[in-house]
């Protein structure tokens, strides 16, 4: 347990690391602290948070920077997150304003396009994804003899198709029926839902008219599993570089591939767990470099942050950056933006469903 003036010269020694990126001594200190003590005893209440494994030495300098645990005593306990200004605010209302949304992952893109731009880090954004999302159309469009296109509709007002090989001989009656059945039986049904009675009651039914239906289920199957995967974005992926050894050739490797992989990417942001639903409340966390399993990770953090739109699900937006960010601001700054994607998507949804009031 520290004390409150040695809490107060942690707090003055991370703001001041933040902000020079230099060791920190304690005549440094002096003009900083909001109460006035003298060289001699911020001296020994260095020593004693040193000691403690709070801040250390990283060469001959007298000064110290913020070691692991004492910047997760900070972030705890003494971080106060700093409100963005009018004109910032208005910034995102504007960025958000600019480009017409047709759909729900553009206006999340759209989010991490804007945070990492503010920033000069790195932005990760996550569309919401609720339980409550329901198939509301399917449709097939030939293309050839041997190609189809599948087209589904959800309740969140997106569009997906994908298009698959089929047999030559196969019947067009035969995929209208299977259609109908389709839209007769699965439409107002969650995605969730869909994806069980495909693998349950539903191949008995569409058996019914195909004399192979294994493959045609498969492939509704695999549509849905795609509608229903996440959906990352990522913006600014180039501006880890800026913090890395850029003479090892491997970490730059890792760390282009990183977000080009879903499953690392759920893996960073601690959406692999038992419980990978978003519902974990409504805080930003901070995430620091050696908390991570990938040793390559150990100079940078991780801010996430969750956003609710009501029944339409939770989403999350993230920013990895140097673990010496201006974790006050930058806090401050994701939970201006957030309120704004939310209440964006919130808009979306009400148009959608009729109901632009």
């Amino acid at each position: 347990m520290i004390t409150d003036r040695q809490a107060q010269i942690l707090k003055a020694i991370v703001q001041e690391y933040i902000e020079t990126g230099q060791p920190i001594g304690s005549k440094a200190l002096l003009d900083v602290l909001p109460t006035h003590v003298s060289s001699a005893t911020i001296r020994n209440d260095m020593a004693s948070l040193e000691k403690a494994g709070f801040i250390e030495k990283i060469h001959l300098s007298s000064g110290r920077v913020p070691s692991a645990k004492g910047y997760r005593y900070y972030l705890d306990n003494l971080l106060e997150p700093i409100n963005v200004s009018e004109q910032i605010s208005e910034l995102i209302q504007s960025d958000f304003s600019k480009p017409r949304f047709n759909k729900i992952d553009e206006i999340v893109e759209q989010s991490a396009r804007i945070l990492s731009t503010l920033t000069s880090y790195t932005a990760i954004a996550l569309g919401p994804e609720s339980k409550n999302t329901k198939l509301t159309g399917f449709r097939i469009v030939p293309l050839s003899q041997q190609q189809i296109m599948a087209i589904i509709v959800t309740s969140s007002g997106d569009v997906y198709n994908q298009i698959y090989k089929i047999p030559a001989d196969l019947p067009s009656e035969q995929l209208e029926s299977v259609v109908r059945i389709i839209n007769d039986q699965l439409v107002g049904e969650t995605l969730s839902e869909v994806s069980k009675r495909l693998k349950t009651d539903f191949p008995y039914l569409v058996s019914q008219y195909l004399q192979t239906p294994d493959g045609f289920l498969s492939m509704l199957d695999d549509i849905i599993d795609n509608v229903s995967a996440d959906h990352f974005f990522v913006d600014g992926k180039s501006n880890l570089f800026n913090y890395v050894d850029v003479r090892n050739s491997s970490n730059l490797k890792y760390l282009y591939s990183l977000f080009d992989n879903d499953r690392d990417l759920t893996k960073l942001l601690g959406l692999d767990q038992d419980d990978p639903d978003l519902d974990r409340g409504p805080g930003i966390s901070v995430q620091l470099g050696d908390e991570f399993d990938q040793q390559i990770l150990k100079n940078y953090s991780l801010i996430t942050a969750r956003y609710s739109v009501g029944d339409y699900g939770q989403g999350l937006i993230a920013l990895l950056g140097p673990t010496n960010m201006p974790y006050s601001q930058l806090i401050g700054l994701i939970a201006s933006l957030r309120k704004e994607l939310a209440k964006r998507l919130f808009d979306y949804f009400r148009e959608i469903n009729g109901n632009s009031s």
